[in-house]
């Protein structure tokens, strides 16, 4: 069995042919599926998904492009239900900051805060965080410290292969792997997949994005889990039935799914 550990099955991309997608997905072995709340927006239908469809489970939490949801997000109903198993999608994100020193500065400082009222939600709801991080390993790695996040734990989503953040295996966490070990371009990161513990590997598509060769360009879905796996196997040394089995646990243990 496979899970994907991070997947937006609520997107719109996928409504043509949800049925289908599930079939291939499960027909390879991806047979439990973690959807993000990286959208305020869609966290309904994820959660009408979930409820209708054994093996889907969903995360709630607000991305930092959407920093502006949060005040008024109401989160205690989506994290007291029983398919919630995280939070997030939340963290830092400087990629697109825009503006003068100051202005940067500021945005700078607004997601750290929301990021810290999350990380403080996953420690008094019991749940482990699905972390976002991008152009900001530093500072996100330092608040994650500060906020005692090793008492929940949780995920690297899409690990950007920044070797600083390695040290976080030793709070709690976990380093999501997805289509990008597959690209030519991905040096970094095949450099340093060896270097990840072994129990702290997990497996995701991040679809409808990312989506691994041979199949670039085209929409994401759950079943190229098998062709990440296949390539993680390619890396490390082992069977492809060994890096299933291994990320599997891996994931049963952080979400207890």
């Amino acid at each position: 069995m496979i899970i994907d550990t991070h997947i937006h099955l609520e997107d719109e991309r996928y409504v043509p042919d949800f049925e289908a997608v599930l079939a291939r997905a499960r027909k390879v072995g991806v047979e439990r599926f973690i959807l993000p709340g990286a959208d305020p927006k869609t966290l309904s239908r994820a959660v009408e998904l979930c409820e209708k469809h054994e093996g889907l489970y969903f995360a709630v939490g607000v991305h930092p492009y959407d920093m502006d949801a949060f005040a008024s997000f109401e989160f205690d109903a989506f994290l007291r239900h029983p398919k919630c198993v995280a939070i997030g999608e939340c963290g830092l994100d400087y990629y697109r900051l825009e503006g003068d020193e100051a202005h940067k500065e500021d945005e700078k400082a607004r997601q750290k805060e929301i990021f810290r009222a999350q990380i403080r939600m996953a420690i008094a709801y019991h749940k482990p965080l699905i972390v976002h991080i991008r152009d900001a390993s530093c500072d996100a790695k330092a608040v994650l410290l500060e906020e005692g996040s090793d008492a929940v734990g949780g995920v690297l989503h899409c690990y950007n292969a920044d070797e600083q953040l390695l040290a976080l295996a030793q709070s709690g966490f976990y380093f999501g792997i997805g289509g990008v070990v597959t690209f030519k371009n991905a040096r970094k990161l095949l450099e340093i997949l060896p270097k990840i513990p072994k129990d702290r590997l997990l497996i995701e598509t991040d679809g409808p994005y990312l989506t691994p060769h041979p199949h670039r360009g085209e929409r994401n879905e759950p079943a190229y889990c098998a062709l990440i796996a296949a390539k993680m196997s390619e890396l490390l040394g082992w069977t492809q039935p060994e890096i299933e089995a291994l990320t599997t646990a891996n994931a049963q243990k952080l979400f207890g799914i």
